[in-house]
């Protein structure tokens, strides 16, 4: 029996373990589809890398779904269209090509959190649980039924990095381990209606990051961590520009909400029931973690009193 054949959409880490997670099962991928990575992504392996390791062709995907593209793809024939990741709503003609179905593979237990971000949202959130879901495709977003799902638990100081090294493991083994059942047809396809109701969360926007004084501390310790590092970091507007918040975690000692204190433990941030403790703050160019250089890099801004 000939390998079935694939074209895949993917990117980032996770994209990129899926796509080895294909190729572990025996899948012959005839193109990948891409981006080219940004100097801010460089901390993950690209899928590009992988399929040119593999001889596989490469292709960098601005607009996706122009009429050439379409006619590449139906060329080929694939026995499936495969999405990781990818950045762009693949139209409906596209997928109607592969003889075996289109599959996207989607950062959350659908039909929840769905949509952008979902492994950043679960966090702001202070969700427990999250997971990924390899399900059909449909012009809809994130919908179709499911054909494989993954349970992720979410621990208390998890961050959006972590959380998606987690997601990328788990991706690589889920697709490997559902390509026989979609391949011979044995696989039962959920209808995501009857796993509870939906929910959905856009894209991020810049002030979605924004932290302010009417948080909980323990909602502000969750929009940190949702975009700490190597995302862009959770900051504070005040009169003299922003200062981001790179990583703090909560702390029992009292600080007054929306005031910066020096104590023997370290530079604290209080918010409306608690208060942060700060481990590392950007202003500009500059990255202070000691809390000494803290208290004077806040004090020449004119933030911290004494």
């Amino acid at each position: 029996m000939s390998s079935p054949t694939a074209v895949v959409c993917a990117y980032s880490s996770v994209g990129t373990a899926a796509l080895e997670g294909l190729l572990e099962a025996g899948v012959e991928v005839k193109a990948l589809y891409t981006y080219a990575q940004g100097a801010d992504e460089l901390w993950f392996t690209p899928p590009a890398t992988v399929a040119e390791a593999h001889g596989i062709p490469v292709h960098l995907a601005p607009a996706f779904n122009e009429d050439s593209v379409y006619e590449a793809i139906r060329a080929q024939q694939p026995d499936f269209l495969f999405s990781f990741y990818f950045r762009e709503m693949i139209q409906a003609r596209f997928l109607e090509l592969p003889r075996l179905g289109a599959f996207n593979l989607h950062g959350s237990l659908l039909p929840r959190y769905r949509g952008r971000a979902p492994l950043n949202w679960v966090l702001v959130k202070g969700e427990t649980e999250t997971g990924i879901s390899l399900h059909a495709m449909t012009p809809k977003p994130d919908d179709g039924h499911i054909a494989a799902q993954a349970r992720l638990p979410i621990a208390w100081d998890e961050t959006a990095l972590s959380l998606t090294e987690k997601a990328a493991i788990a991706g690589r083994s889920l697709v490997r381990d559902a390509v026989p059942g979609l391949v011979d047809g044995s696989t039962q396809l959920i209808n995501q209606k009857t796993l509870g109701p939906s929910t959905y969360f856009g894209g991020r926007k810049p002030a979605d990051s924004r932290l302010d004084f009417t948080m909980t501390a323990l909602e502000a310790f969750n929009q940190v961590r949702a975009v700490a590092d190597p995302w862009p970091n959770a900051f504070l507007e005040t009169l003299a520009g922003t200062v981001k918040v790179a990583w703090a975690l909560p702390s029992a000692e009292p600080c007054p909400p929306g005031r910066f204190r020096l104590t023997q433990e370290g530079l604290l941030l209080g918010f409306v029931d608690g208060a942060l403790r700060l481990h590392v703050l950007r202003a500009g160019t500059r990255r202070v973690e000691r809390p000494t250089e803290q208290a004077e890099l806040l004090r020449g801004l004119g933030l911290l009193e004494g």
